[in-house]
């Protein structure tokens, strides 16, 4: 009987020791994930996003959420984002320009403008805001040069939308709200400059 008893103590202490190295090795996981994510103090979260976008854009933007969603599921956590104003206008070719501000954590706020051509089935004029979100910017000076759109990137939700432009490096995903004065589809680029010029090429 004695025998019997030794070793049920002895496996009761072995389960014990392995619950409690499973604990420890959960416990030190967690700690160094919410460490990870802490360190890159340079990102911003969905949250603060959307927050920020709703300031903007005004309450009214119920499609915010799902699109500024959609953007981070696609591309993960910005580290910077663009808030401006720009006009646009178009009859089959078209051009677009604004001013906006780059807020970033870890290096300020910066000015930029943009201007652009656009090519394809799109009609119409607007003036509108622009929530641009910023994805592995390396730089502030990496920010002012041309972006590409990318094929098959438009998303549409309640009157708001975004489309995806790149460099291949750097990725600018443009949000804005009242799209419903430009019809149709287009494909062109947009150039970020530090400075505003009338020059879209």
């Amino acid at each position: 009987m004695q025998p019997t008893m030794k070793a049920t103590a002895m496996a009761f202490r072995a389960i014990l020791t392995t619950i409690m190295m499973i604990g420890v090795a959960l416990t030190t996981g967690a700690n160094s994930a919410a460490h990870a994510q802490s360190a890159n103090g340079s990102q911003y979260t969905m949250q603060e996003i959307v927050d920020a976008g709703h300031t903007f854009f005004g309450e009214t933007s119920g499609g915010l959420a799902k699109v500024v969603e959609r953007a981070f599921e696609s591309y993960g956590l910005p580290n910077g984002y663009i808030l401006g104003q720009e006009g646009s206008g178009a009859f089959i070719a078209g051009l677009t320009y604004g001013e906006g501000e780059l807020h970033t954590k870890n290096v300020g706020q910066h000015p930029v403008f943009w201007q652009g051509p656009s090519l394809g089935l799109d009609w119409g004029g607007q003036g509108s805001r622009a929530m641009m979100l910023v994805y592995n910017l390396p730089s502030v000076p990496a920010l002012y040069k041309r972006f590409g759109g990318v094929s098959g990137s438009a998303y549409v939700v309640a009157g708001v939308g975004m489309t995806v432009l790149t460099d291949e490096h750097v990725v600018v995903v443009p949000i804005r709200t009242g799209i419903g004065a430009r019809l149709g589809v287009n494909v062109g680029y947009l150039k970020l400059t530090q400075q505003p010029t009338w020059n879209p090429f």
